[in-house]
């Protein structure tokens, strides 16, 4: 069992696959963290030795990842609202923020609408 920011990574898939898993960290972050720790993207989670699995830590530590990045984001979006711009007024309401079509297809940000 292996924990990296809290998360604990799967030990029968690759490194790259597994990092993927901690919220705020992709493909390129995750092959970015593997180069940085000279670690082997190949290498399965329970391949790892200690030491290696320090590094990967010490890497990830400097990523804004789980619980940080979704307070920045919420308070970028409550930012948003408060200034009353476009976009805050579009999450507010609940429609599509980023110039999507809301005429047909934006069921999923306007909740189906009951039949009467």
């Amino acid at each position: 069992m292996v924990r990296v920011a809290g998360v604990i990574l799967e030990s029968n898939k690759h490194i790259v696959i597994a990092l993927r898993k901690i919220y705020g960290i992709g493909k390129v972050s995750s092959y970015y963290i593997c180069k940085k720790a000279n670690v082997l993207p190949s290498l399965k989670v329970n391949q790892l030795d200690e030491s290696s699995i320090m590094s990967i830590q010490k890497v990830v530590s400097e990523f804004d990842i789980e619980g940080n990045l979704r307070t920045r984001i919420r308070f970028n979006i409550k930012r948003l609202k408060d200034i009353k711009c476009y976009r805050g007024v579009r999450h507010k309401v609940g429609l599509p923020v980023r110039g999507q079509r809301t005429k047909t297809n934006a069921r999923t940000r306007k909740r189906s609408r009951k039949k009467s």
